[in-house]
């Protein structure tokens, strides 16, 4: 494969090569349609669903939810539970796909007129999942009918102790499964291993899932007539939720899921949610938030919540019905955001200390660590080391409670749930690019070495493989608003429907400072007479920081990166953000 820009070895270490089928070099003649096009092309899209992938709808790609396993039985008890005014409760996980799972349901309940109750479990004293005492406890308060969302997979003992005492249990679900399931009233879950047509939808986030679940519901109540002197709600409200819950769970953007983000993004600009619109100004976003927000301004703030704060913050800001309330929930998951990041880097600082480089998944752990942000560190160390990472907590008596990350090509959620059928965990479960794992005390040398045998030859296999992708080189003056806005319309933009990047250059660095934390900031200028500023994020201390700060007058560089508009000035000008750099001859 001939490489972009002869780069065999970038500063960072790789080579770079063309993403798919783009391989034509921009110029100020060219045609948005085209571009479009041709990123679509490179992701993946078949020729035939072009305009289909070009303008992503609900219509376009909703399956019939009834090709899922149990769905309709689902279905049926909800709407049993609607015509007979049951008591409903909702356990949520207490992340953002948790959050906004529980939030659709609770929602479309209550238009139905059931004010369902929803419960969401404190990370550090009650942990992942329902916990036998929490449904028992619900039942014994009244309620006959508890869903779970986002999780229940894998909760064999408490979904036993429910069953027992009478209550009947819907689980709503992503993660994986055990060839064994837990006895429930209906397991939805397009990963369970008995899956057959509903299995081509297993990159759905729990909240898609609980989207269609939804529509079932609708649907069945319409058969029954339920609608004849009442309204029908509207469930295409409601995908502003799905979008976020989407996007923060870091789902892939492929079919349904594309569709539901960009029409959720729509949603979401007309401001229908009030705690949404709440949060949204929280963030200090003073625009229609796009794919990126969801992910980096939106989530984290909803996650703040369960990961420092209340659990159920999250839920209580996406039903609430009062402005008031709104604004000082997300005020206060304002507040504990920066608070996490505080602690976050605390966490982070100590964890990247451990790592060794001869490994193929980095596992640390430590004492004390907060189990609220192992998650984001993993996630940190797995960008930094270009391998999966798993950091653990260790409490008071030894246990640990650990989160991990993946790279594409290495499923960390089957390793998690084959570590635990070996006994070496006292709980696990998750997906292909994340899971999380309760180790027992003096247990993770065991699981270490386990996960290193048999994650080896996946991580090597995907680490040859490795390369930064590009779909366009242009000189600086090409990276401009035109070519980002020509790029955003072949969105939405994500987890395996990946941001287009483009080469700039060859450039001469003008001026480069060191700025907030660890970024470098930098203006070059191309030999077209055009200056860019660009932004290289967190790389102040790597080879690429140093090779943009100490770069000599007479030396010019290829940049890669991707072009984004510079919200902070208020102009609106383009900007290229770094990813990597290569020296030009």
């Amino acid at each position: 494969m001939l490489p972009v820009c002869n780069v065999t070895r970038s500063i960072l270490g790789q080579p770079w090569h063309w993403r798919g089928l783009a391989g034509d070099t921009l110029d100020a003649g060219f045609v948005a349609d085209d571009l479009v096009t041709r990123l679509l092309l490179a992701r993946g899209c078949p020729r035939e669903a072009l305009e289909l992938h070009r303008a992503p709808s609900i219509r376009g790609f909703m399956p019939d939810p009834s090709i899922f396993r149990d769905m309709d039985v689902a279905a049926t008890r909800l709407a049993d539970a609607v015509e007979r005014r049951e008591q409903v409760a909702v356990f949520g996980d207490y992340d953002v796909d948790g959050a906004t799972s529980a939030a659709l349901m609770i929602l479309i309940l209550r238009d139905l007129g059931i004010e369902a109750r929803p419960y969401i479990p404190d990370r550090l004293m009650e942990g992942y999942g329902p916990s036998g005492e929490a449904l028992v406890r619900l039942a014994g308060e009244g309620a006959s009918l508890i869903v779970t969302v986002d999780c229940g997979a894998q909760a064999f003992d408490a979904l036993a102790m429910a069953r027992d005492a009478g209550v009947d249990v819907v689980v709503v679900d992503h993660h994986k499964c055990s060839t064994e399931l837990p006895v429930a009233h209906a397991i939805v879950n397009p990963n369970r291993m008995d899956e057959d047509a509903g299995a081509a939808h297993g990159h759905l986030a729990a909240v898609g899932v609980a989207f269609l679940l939804a529509a079932a519901l609708l649907r069945e109540l319409r058969a029954r007539g339920f609608f004849a002197a009442r309204a029908e709600p509207r469930l295409i409200d409601l995908l502003d939720i799905v979008a976020l819950g989407t996007v923060a769970d870091v789902a892939a953007l492929k079919g349904l899921n594309r569709a539901f983000v960009a029409q959720g993004l729509k949603v979401m600009a007309g401001r229908r949610n009030i705690g949404l619109s709440a949060l949204i100004d929280a963030s200090r976003l003073k625009r229609a938030p796009t794919a990126t927000d969801l992910g980096f301004a939106l989530g984290p703030r909803i996650n703040a919540g369960g990961r420092v704060g209340r659990a159920d913050l999250g839920v209580r800001l996406l039903t609430t019905r009062d402005p008031a309330e709104a604004q000082a929930i997300a005020a206060e998951l304002d507040r504990l955001n920066e608070e996490r990041r505080m602690i976050e880097a605390e966490v982070q600082e100590a964890a990247e200390t451990m790592c060794r480089g001869d490994c193929a998944i980095a596992v640390v752990a430590g004492d004390g660590w907060h189990p609220g942000v192992i998650g984001i560190v993993a996630g940190r160390l797995k960008e930094k080391l270009g391998r999966p990472s798993l950091v653990i907590a260790l409490d008071e008596n030894g246990v640990g409670k650990g989160s991990g990350r993946s790279i594409p090509g290495v499923d960390l959620g089957a390793a998690i749930l084959a570590a635990k059928e070996q006994g070496l965990l006292l709980a696990g479960g998750g997906h292909a690019m994340a899971a999380g794992v309760t180790v027992a005390s003096g247990g993770v040398a065991a699981l270490t070495t386990f996960l290193e045998q048999r994650l080896s030859d996946a991580v090597a296999r995907a680490r040859e493989d490795r390369a930064l992708l590009l779909d366009a080189v242009l000189a600086p003056g090409g990276v401009c608003a035109d070519l980002v806005d020509a790029m955003e319309a072949g969105g939405p933009y994500g987890m395996g429907w990946p941001s287009p990047r483009v080469a700039a250059g060859p450039v001469r660095v003008i001026r480069a400072d060191r700025v907030g934390n660890g970024h470098v900031r930098a203006i070059v200028a191309g030999d077209d007479g055009r200056s860019l500023k660009a932004m290289a994020f967190r790389m102040a201390d790597t080879e690429l920081g140093a090779a943009l700060l100490g770069c000599p007058p007479h030396r010019r560089l290829w940049l890669a990166g991707r072009a984004r508009r510079d919200d902070w000035s208020g102009r609106g000008e383009a900007e290229l953000h770094i990813d990597d750099a290569a020296w030009a001859n």
